[in-house]
């Protein structure tokens, strides 16, 4: 009896204790209760907490109470559960819920804090994808989509993917972002116009949402989760699984640069070719400027002809660049040849400035890593990152040319960063999805990519910035930011627009406590 007595003390004491929450008290001196029984692991280290209170933009420093890194998902939907207050640690299911906040971190790619969570935990994505069973990239029998755990990175579904002889079909131009993030935000690249941003091309979701339920999403199961999260900016759901579409992949790439000192030749050149069938129409496309003012980039030019580019950028201030590949294996070789004759034949470039390479199809994807390991050594890749981006009608491009590259752009005194500039087909996207677009049938993406090294300080780039947002605002040009990060709810609202009330309700549907990514500033 004694022995029963003692056991049965033991088992309530045990019960008792994996109930009551425990204090993770980081060394920044932010505290978070967690109960035993969640039996989570959870890093309050300075070397995790700082890692994951910075991110690739380089200008906000927002410190956690934790770091997650899960094994499972299912350890994902405890903490977001317990959170939520749908765990309760004193028996009572009325308890307040603890209230903390969750972010999802992939490779930490955002700009400005918009995957921290401060006081909160951060969940490391990449410890979900290395955790993944049997792999964290599964490709179906037939090759048509692959199964990824969210945390991967592009670059490694593209090594895991090739190797089959398949590829996904629209791409980011830089590969070292995690699949979860970049289909939070949209996933845009030289591909979009022609196969529309990556949340264009997922089958189907594993999301794990505010109130911490796992559920499997797609077009026809859970739609309204589906098309909230892709483009969501995180705020319904946490991404653990995409499902997404693949093709036959080619082996090589012609690419091309094309300089242009007319901007009217320039865009109606670009539009056209997004127009083309894909036959004889080229694979990517994208623009660049290339200003007086600015570092001018020669590097992908022959050496004997480097000297003549920067002479041309210097006489006319601004060169427009036209870059486009076509993609082929050695079955495709004459269109090829028929597509390198259009171009000759058709375009208006600068007579004797069409530059090609001929690359494989890895190394093209993967064409932005080398800058990346040159500005490392030269100690110019871990600086603040005061980027603008946003997507321009097409019948506003003229305006938005005129009064932001010439006159603003051009009157500074210098430059620094790369400034894409090209179209994009609006009916490669699906208007379900959160992500925020102009209204027309071609749109144009605009991103001032700065870089605050050497005599540039991010304060002042930003002040570029909004003097570019303030023309805008002023001219009435219709623009919708992408990779936003505003502070005041009216910004949101107007952002979403006649999506807005949708968002929100959504908001109440998958996240009522409003746990989920903080750091966008939406609902704080």
């Amino acid at each position: 009896m004694t022995t029963n007595l003692a056991l049965s003390i033991i088992t309530l004491i045990t019960f008792w204790i994996s109930l009551t929450p425990i204090l993770i008290k980081s060394e920044e001196g932010i505290d978070v209760f967690l109960p035993v029984s969640l039996n989570l692991t959870v890093s309050t280290d300075p070397s995790s907490i700082s890692a994951a209170s910075h991110d690739y933009g380089n200008i906000t420093d927002e410190n956690p109470g934790a770091v997650l890194c899960p094994s499972s998902a299912a350890q994902v939907a405890r903490l977001l559960r317990f959170a939520s207050g749908g765990f309760s640690y004193h028996g009572d299911s009325n308890s307040p819920s603890p209230g903390f906040k969750v972010a999802a971190r992939g490779q930490g790619h955002s700009l400005r804090g918009q995957a921290s969570a401060p006081g909160g935990i951060v969940v490391n994505m990449t410890c979900l994808a290395k955790a993944a069973k049997p792999a964290a990239v599964v490709v179906s029998a037939d090759g048509t989509y692959a199964d990824v755990a969210a945390g991967t990175m592009w670059v490694e579904v593209l090594e895991a993917v090739v190797e089959r002889g398949v590829s996904p079909v629209t791409w980011t131009d830089y590969l070292y972002l995690s699949v979860g993030g970049t289909l939070s935000n949209a996933g845009i690249g030289g591909q979009t116009f022609r196969h529309g941003p990556q949340i264009s091309n997922v089958h189907e979701l594993d999301v794990i949402t505010g109130k911490g339920e796992m559920m499997t999403c797609s077009p026809n199961l859970n739609p309204e989760l589906f098309y909230g999260v892709l483009g969501g900016l995180g705020q319904f759901g946490i991404i653990t699984r995409a499902r997404i579409a693949l093709d036959r992949a080619p082996t090589r790439v012609k690419w091309f640069r094309i300089l242009y000192s007319d901007f009217s030749a320039f865009t109606r050149d670009q539009e056209r070719l997004v127009s083309m069938a894909n036959d004889l129409g080229v694979d990517f496309l994208e623009g660049q400027l290339m200003m007086s003012n600015g570092f001018v980039d020669t590097s992908f030019f022959p050496i004997s002809d480097q000297i003549r580019v920067a002479s041309l950028v210097n006489d006319h201030r601004i060169i427009y660049v036209l870059e486009v590949a076509k993609y082929y294996d050695t079955t495709a070789l004459p269109i090829i040849d028929k597509v390198i004759d259009i171009l000759s034949r058709t375009l208006g470039f600068i007579p004797g400035f069409m530059f090609i390479q001929e690359v494989p199809y890895f190394d093209f994807l993967n064409r932005v890593r080398i800058e990346e390991e040159k500005l490392r050594s030269l100690g110019l890749w871990e600086v603040p990152h005061p980027w603008l981006n946003m997507f321009v009608p097409r019948s506003q491009i003229l305006d938005f040319h005129n009064g932001v590259i010439k006159n603003i752009l051009l009157n500074q005194t210098s430059t620094s960063g790369v400034t894409l500039f090209y179209p994009t087909n609006r009916h490669k996207w699906n208007n379900r999805m959160s992500t925020m677009i102009p209204e027309g049938d071609v749109f144009y993406v605009i991103g001032f990519l700065q870089s605050a090294g050497g005599s540039h300080n991010w304060q002042e780039l930003e002040k570029v910035n909004d003097k570019i947002i303030q023309y805008c605002d002023n001219s009435g040009i219709k623009i919708k930011e992408y990779l936003m990060h505003y502070t005041r709810k009216e910004d949101w609202v107007k952002h979403f627009g006649p999506k807005w009330d949708d968002f929100l309700r959504k908001k109440i549907m998958f996240d009522p406590k409003k746990l989920l990514s903080p750091g966008q500033d939406i609902f704080n």
